[in-house]
């Protein structure tokens, strides 16, 4: 059986849901099994996506008009399609034409799968490469702590002057994990 999916962006509006769908029903889908989502902004939630895998069984195909209709990017299309192949469901893609069910288009997304991993290891390496820039300059990943340096001396000052750990970070508006993260930095682990 074929099942077409469907989705657009709000944000960007170059090919219509309507569009889409004539373009899906040209190719063999049933109107009533074609799924869609409007995925506006950062949001990626795609409960039309959902619906069609889980009501798909094994020797269906999943028809899309493009290739980015699956995913935000070429690895997590991979993995989509991938997934697909181990439960035994064909893609077929209208533009370019791919077709999982036929050998020559299995090679070509095996080689769009290696072109995924190299993209992952990439960003990888990038990311390494500039946390290590930034250490190189002085400066520190992840968020900046909740107390300055002189807080964290008086925090340290209260504690040892016998204030409970609760006591200090009430004082602070922080919490007793902030509280014991100071000790640990200030070199004594209360």
């Amino acid at each position: 059986m074929l099942i077409g999916y469907a989705r657009v962006s709000t944000s960007k509006q170059g090919q219509s849901l309507d569009t889409q769908r004539n373009s899906l029903i040209d190719a063999g889908c049933d109107p009533k099994h074609i799924y869609t989502d409007t995925i506006s902004g950062t949001k990626w939630q795609r409960p039309g996506l959902d619906s069609a895998l889980s009501y798909m069984r094994p020797n269906d195909t999943l028809v899309v008009t493009r290739l980015d209709r699956l995913g935000r990017s070429l690895a997590e299309t991979v993995n989509t399609i991938a997934d697909l192949a181990e439960r035994n469901i064909n893609v077929k893609v209208l533009e370019p034409a791919l077709d999982t069910s036929r050998p020559a288009d299995k090679v070509v997304l095996n080689v769009m799968a290696s072109l995924a991993e190299w993209e992952r290891d990439l960003l990888i390496q990038r990311t390494r490469e500039g946390v290590a820039h930034a250490r190189a300059q002085g400066r520190v990943a992840g968020p900046k702590p909740k107390l300055t340096d002189e807080q964290a001396q008086v925090a340290r000052e209260l504690i040892d002057g016998g204030k409970t750990v609760s006591a200090v970070a009430r004082a602070f508006n922080v919490s007793r994990p902030t509280i014991y993260r100071v000790l640990k930095r200030t070199g004594n682990d209360g």
